[in-house]
């Protein structure tokens, strides 16, 4: 799409066109948008076909969730409590993709408040499960087709279960790489900006243009990669399925690329960042979300909870969770000068059946405590037909290593008869 877009062999407005026909004959079936801007997204297109190329996402639609500020639109938070009102200016994340040229084409349903009161989204690779929170609808637009690139946000799993679940390639950015200026957060030690893709070159390409990095091709060999395998001990109960998909990507990556790995040991420490990570999203989405609780008769049951036993934590308690947290993450990133990342199951299983619930975070909570940016790589599918995902988490500002890194990986574990560059709709 991009390289179409630049040689002028079709033009913004077309780019467009096509995706909304993609949104008329899909959504109907899959509930991901909360608001499609049409007569907004055509006027963007039309202005910047008036101005020219420029810009590395030049034409291209992007879907926005619906927890971040998009002038002119309002931000429902998946809450009747919101959206009553339009934004009166763009989210620091959207200012970046308006420069970088990108068309945003409408809001995609979030959980409420991104926590796990689901919204109406349906999971596109089989309707009668979860698609995963809180970006769902993110999520879904794009393992749907409808666009090649949304925004989405994570505080626990909001990104990488829902990538997970529906197929398609998350990141999430390291804590404060981009700003959350405009964004409806729920715990400021750990909200983090999240891009969703079809494949990992496509976040590449995605990361880099917001970055403002130049992106270069790495098609040559990686030599020395030494992973920790992270099997997901302790945390929850993992599928059969999933741990199978693991081990199976462990020996093809060893056989196939001459990647070396090591077990991860200390599963103690995973299971106490997990707890922590709770106890400080409590606490502080109690403060953040105050004013919301002086309506709990408008909150779902579960939020209304997280934020009642949130205002009611001891700040040692609070202060004591950020304090260890502190502690792991500098012992991690003595791990991380040692290996290149960490090599695990992005969710404890396949996508649950039902649309009650959206699955456990919990495979994602350690991990998002620490700030660290991670990558969600589709995998092999279940016995059901249903993606499984591996998730991929490296130290900040070594980013273009992950992503060369994540990109080999899902080559290689790429099913046989999927040719190279065909799920690739933005970059290529």
């Amino acid at each position: 799409m991009v390289s179409d877009l630049r040689a002028g062999r079709t033009k913004p407005s077309r780019v467009l066109a096509d995706a909304l026909e993609r949104v008329r004959a899909k959504e109907p079936a899959v509930h991901a948008w909360v608001r499609v801007d049409v007569d907004g997204s055509a006027a963007q297109a039309e202005a910047l076909e008036t101005a020219g190329r420029q810009g590395p996402l030049w034409g291209i639609p992007v879907a926005v969730k619906d927890l971040i500020d998009v002038k002119g639109l309002p931000t429902g938070c998946g809450s009747p409590l919101r959206g009553h009102e339009p934004a009166t200016a763009d989210a620091d994340c959207v200012r970046l993709l308006r420069e970088a040229g990108a068309i945003i084409v409408g809001k995609t349903v979030t959980t409420e408040f991104g926590y796990f009161a689901p919204g109406p989204t349906r999971n596109p690779v089989n309707p009668a499960h979860t698609p995963g929170g809180s970006s769902s609808g993110s999520a879904a637009a794009v393992a749907a087709g409808m666009v090649p690139l949304a925004l989405g946000t994570q505080t626990a799993g909001s990104l990488t279960r829902p990538a997970s679940y529906c197929g398609v390639a998350g990141f999430v950015a390291a804590k404060d790489q981009f700003s959350t200026a405009g964004v409806t957060g729920l715990s400021h030690s750990f909200d983090s900006l999240g891009l969703i893709t079809r494949t990992v070159r496509d976040l590449r390409y995605a990361w880099e243009s917001l970055s403002r990095f130049e992106t270069v091709e790495h098609d040559g060999p990686l030599d020395s990669v030494e992973l920790l395998l992270w099997d997901g001990s302790g945390l929850g109960e993992v599928s059969t399925e999933m741990s199978a998909a693991l081990i199976a990507a462990e020996s093809t990556l060893s056989r196939q690329l001459g990647f070396h790995f090591s077990e991860w040991s200390d599963h103690g420490m995973v299971r106490d960042l997990a707890e922590q990570h709770a106890t400080v999203m409590a606490s502080e989405a109690s403060a953040a979300r105050a004013e919301e609780l002086a309506h709990h008769h408008e909150l779902s049951v579960p939020f209304a909870e997280l934020l009642t036993s949130g205002r009611s934590l001891p700040h040692h308690e609070y202060t004591a969770a950020l304090e260890l947290i502190a502690v792991s993450r500098q012992r991690v990133l003595a791990l991380l000068e040692r290996f290149d990342a960490v090599l695990g199951p992005a969710a404890l299983g396949a996508a649950p059946a039902g649309l009650e619930a959206t699955g456990s975070p919990i495979l994602s909570r350690p991990w998002q405590a620490l700030g660290l940016p991670v990558l969600t790589i589709p995998g092999p599918s279940s016995s059901d037909g249903l993606p499984l995902g591996l998730q991929l988490i490296g130290a900040p500002g070594r980013e273009p290593r992950l992503f060369d890194i994540g990109q080999r990986i899902e080559e290689s574990l790429r099913p046989k008869g999927v040719k190279k560059g065909a799920t690739l709709p933005l970059y290529h």
